[in-house]
């Protein structure tokens, strides 16, 4: 076994060899939570039932929690919530199990290898202390920057917000990102490119009653299971239904038009696409001549994409692009939805950016039934990304770089504006810099980046690198297993606070339950962490709705103002959608109640970037086309490496698992990760269901049974991408990014597989603890 750094002291290092990881799973997990006790029997009555949202993905469905002796026992159906009606996803089913769960930590923690599990408790304030001395002392020796922040999205909007505000104020570090760089951040910058505005330009209910919907790169029924419903009453009013996927998801099962797109192709599908659209002129010229800039050079491109040459790329059949053409440009009204499965690419930006020209080519924003949206994935992927944990970006969707943006903020933040750090760099970059040694200390809050970022044996190296680490979660995950203090944070049924679910509509997640032990919520360790470091300035709030005051005066004037929004107005309206403004952008007069914004682009519709000249979000009003160049993908398939390699979800699991592997019924559900291939490359490989198989690319090896499918292109195996260790499938995927979001690419790089015998000691699924 490898030695391993371990840092008993400030600035000692010592090699010795390392906990095992049995032994630290054997106290922390994951261990199985079940439907025990109170939270089996029906004839417990709850004290109450507190409305609030699910936990999970961002659709953030409505959920009533039932709550007794300061205790989630169980959940009801929360049928008034406009979004999901009641309705659930597995996972929102059974999210109230990780409440009260074994794993839970309750106190702080210090790395002490001769503790059992290799941690020993910590009186909180000591952990605190111990933190503060640690960030003080990297600070002085190596500088300001020496530290790094990584956030998450699945944070209320205020903890963001706050997150944001201590890495720039307090730490003066320009190091901070979040793990939204490996979901929203490929359709964001397409987003911005095109609209001026990063949010779905429509209500979900829009869908109802549109004429054809497109489905690129999202597996809805299980990612996002409850827009799986809108897609079928859709369907129910006449709609006609496209899915774009390498895989026959299970939506793709009853769709109308089935495109099965080789991994990383989409770019090239699109505009294929949009050269049938020209040639038959079925575009809507007079809303491009009007409201569009840049169409004539995306034609230009266009016409090297003749139908010969997109199917030989794509994979699609030909009679299929044609179909698609036909059935997206010449229906009255048409939606377009994309998910991870076109933006986590290392041109991720153009694939979103080229099925965004198919919607401005038919015109289809800013009135009923029309619209385009990205699904969003984490709990808070929207809000997450507004307001300044972003290594580029300042409150209100503000850009960092920006004079005027800069000075906007550090007058609401009290100092002054030559302080504020500039512009950072994406999260796995920052570990490339610790790599370097340019970064010395980490503090992470609520991600998990040694099972989701890709390549992560690198990852591994380099938070072994570190001479401190401080990680924040409720959970000991993967990676916090590497931290010198680890600080109980707070689950989100233990704290109030907002977040933007996937339409735009700004919720509001209500407490049930206090912090078990010495818990903290996060919010409240980002300031005792200030205060240890006797920079208390700007981090003095009692409550959450104290930051969110502070954000919605952060948030006035950017593009994402929330500043007419109010908790009792989220409450009262069951959710408003920004921008809200609480200054008519036209005049500058208090509004008394402005009802916010479903649906964008309307015609009359005015915003403080166009100012009258038009509906998006640029100073001449106009949308615009990008030219969306198609790019082979890196550590594409080759002779050495035959098969495509795609990764993805399943509807039992959540990104890296932290929550999902310890709740038992989710685990039985989809207890292992599998190597997912079609029948034919199973039979060239001499491989049935269920047998052992190895994949490997140039970066690693996995070993996990084979799940023979016949809904899997021939040519691809695909991976879940839940588990940790030798489950992991981010062992083997490439840490290509897109030059413009720097999201990973983690959807295709070449593998080759082989019929293995089992691992010799692959873990078997823990056996529940009551």
């Amino acid at each position: 076994m490898p030695a391993r750094l371990v840092r008993p002291g400030p600035g000692s290092f010592v090699a010795t060899i390392p906990v095992d990881d049995r032994a630290i799973t054997n106290r922390f997990g994951p261990h199985l939570s079940e439907m025990t006790a109170a939270r089996l029997s029906t004839s417990v009555e709850p004290e109450r039932l507190v409305k609030t949202h699910c936990c999970f993905c961002g659709q953030q469905c409505g959920i009533q929690l039932k709550v007794r002796d300061n205790e989630v026992i169980g959940f009801e159906p929360w049928e008034e919530f406009p979004f999901n009606r009641g309705m659930l996803c597995p996972k929102g089913v059974k999210r109230y199990l990780q409440g009260s769960h074994p794993d839970r930590l309750l106190t702080a923690l210090q790395r002490d290898p001769s503790a059992d599990g290799g941690f020993a408790p910590i009186a909180y304030a000591d952990g605190i202390a111990r933190a503060a001395a640690e960030i003080q002392r990297l600070q002085s020796a190596y500088g300001a920057g020496s530290i790094g922040v990584l956030g998450g999205a699945s944070l209320t909007t205020e903890k963001t917000y706050l997150l944001g505000k201590f890495a720039r104020v307090c730490l003066k570090t320009p190091f901070i990102d979040y793990n939204g760089r490996l979901c929203m951040v490929s359709a964001g910058a397409g987003n911005k490119k095109a609209f001026g505005i990063d949010r779905v330009t429509n209500p979900w209910a829009d869908m109802i009653g549109t004429d054809v919907i497109w489905v690129a790169g999202s597996n809805v029924a299980e990612c996002a299971p409850i827009t799986t419903n809108y897609l079928w009453q859709a369907r129910e009013h006449g709609a006609r239904i496209i899915i774009q996927d390498p895989r026959l998801t299970p939506v793709a099962r009853t769709c109308d038009l089935f495109l099965p797109v080789k991994p990383g192709r989409d770019a090239a599908l699109f505009a294929g696409v949009l050269q049938i659209m020209i040639e038959h002129r079925w575009l809507d010229q007079r809303f491009i001549d009007a409201h569009t800039a840049g169409f004539d050079a995306v034609a230009a491109y266009c016409r090297g994409w003749p139908i010969e040459k997109t199917a030989d790329v794509t994979g699609v059949p030909r009679r299929s692009i044609e179909q698609a053409a036909e059935m997206w440009a010449t229906a009255p009204t048409g939606f377009l939805l994309h998910a991870r499965g076109i933006e986590h690419h290392s041109n991720g930006v153009q694939n979103v950016l080229g099925s965004i020209n198919l919607v401005l080519a038919t015109g289809r924003l800013g009135r009923p039934h029309c619209g385009y949206g990205t699904i969003v994935g984490q709990a808070n992927g929207q809000g997450g990304r507004e307001h300044g944990q972003k290594c580029d970006q300042l409150p209100g969707l503000r850009d960092i770089s920006n004079p005027e943006h800069r000075r906007y903020i550090s007058g609401v933040w009290g100092i002054d504006e030559a302080a504020l750090p500039g512009p950072g760099v994406d999260a796995y970059e920052m570990f490339r810099k610790i790599d370097a040694g340019e970064i010395k200390g980490l503090i992470s809050i609520c991600f998990n980046p040694k099972v989701s970022l890709p390549d992560n044996n690198f990852v591994t190296r380099c938070l072994e690198k570190l001479e401190f680490y401080t990680a924040i979660d409720f959970f000991l995950n993967d990676t916090a297993r590497h931290a010198d203090i680890v600080l109980p944070g707070s689950l989100h049924e233990e704290d109030e606070g907002t977040v933007t679910q996937v339409e735009g509509r700004i919720i509001k997640v209500n407490k049930a339950v206090d912090c078990p032990g010495d818990a903290r919520q996060d919010w409240k360790i980002i300031q005792d962490l200030a205060r240890a470091l006797d920079r208390p300035h700007g981090f003095t709030f009692d409550e959450p709705r104290q930051i969110f005051e502070e954000l919605r005066i952060a948030s006035k004037g950017g593009v994402a103002d929330y500043s007419g929004v109010t908790y009792e107005k989220i409450e009262r309206e069951m959710g408003v959608f920004w921008p809200c403004y609480a200054n008519d952008p036209r005049t500058g007069e208090p509004i008394a109640d402005h009802p916010g914004t479903p649906r964008l682009f309307e015609p009359g519709s005015y915003n403080p970037i166009a100012r009258g000249s038009g509906p998006f979000y640029f100073p001449d009003g106009r949308a615009r086309f990008n030219l969306a160049d198609y790019r082979v993908p890196v550590d594409d398939v080759g002779e050495e490496y035959p098969i495509f390699l795609t990764t993805g979800r399943v509807v039992s699991q959540f990104l890296s698992g932290t929550q999902t592997r310890r709740i038992g019924p989710l685990v039985k559900q989809y207890p292992e990760p599998r190597i997912e291939m079609h029948p034919r490359l199973a039979a060239e490989l001499g491989i049935a269901d269920r047998d052992w198989a190895t994949a490997e690319t140039r970066r690693g090896t996995i070993t996990l049974r084979a799940m023979v499918v016949n809904t899997i292109r021939p040519d691809t195996i695909f991976i879940p991408y839940h588990w940790a260790g030798e489950k992991s499938a981010n062992q083997l995927t490439v840490a290509a990014q897109d030059p413009i979001s720097k999201i990973p690419q983690y959807k295709v790089c070449g593998c080759r597989v082989r019929k293995a015998d089992g691992p010799p000691a692959y873990d078997a699924v823990l056996e529940p603890q009551q």
